[in-house]
């Protein structure tokens, strides 16, 4: 049963990467999972995807580069000041500077380095390191 498909996409991309496998097919897509997607790929954690649609659906088909160590969703989904970032950071990411918040701001779906030099807060999605 799907109920969080953000969560569901997350633990499939951990778990392939956990198997060494070098590609990984993440369905059902949706605007956020391929916005989170795209975080991932800017920060380097995942390599190209591609939206495929067929008759079986649509999914996102992601190249997996073996740099991620652990990701999973946020539950509930706080909001986030733009003077907050550290204290989240120390509670959802292994040490400073390493790993990234995802965060959903007024300016669309950005790695919290971004949030922080665009000056904005925003609701956490998500966690990758």
């Amino acid at each position: 049963m799907l109920n969080d498909p953000l969560a569901d996409s997350l633990t499939l991309i951990k778990n392939a990467e956990k198997a060494g496998k070098l590609e990984c097919e993440v369905r059902p897509a949706s605007k956020l999972v391929g916005h989170v997607l795209k975080v991932m790929q800017e920060r380097g954690y995942i390599g190209p995807f591609e939206f495929v649609e067929d008759m079986n659906g649509s999914r996102f088909r992601v190249k997996l580069n073996g740099n991620i160590n652990n990701c999973g969703v946020i539950k509930p989904r706080h909001a986030i000041k733009k003077t907050d970032f550290e204290k989240w950071e120390a509670r959802y990411l292994p040490a400073q500077d390493f790993g990234t918040l995802i965060v959903t701001t007024t300016s669309g779906v950005v790695s919290h380095y971004s949030a922080k030099e665009i000056g904005t807060g925003g609701k956490l999605l998500a966690y990758v390191y």
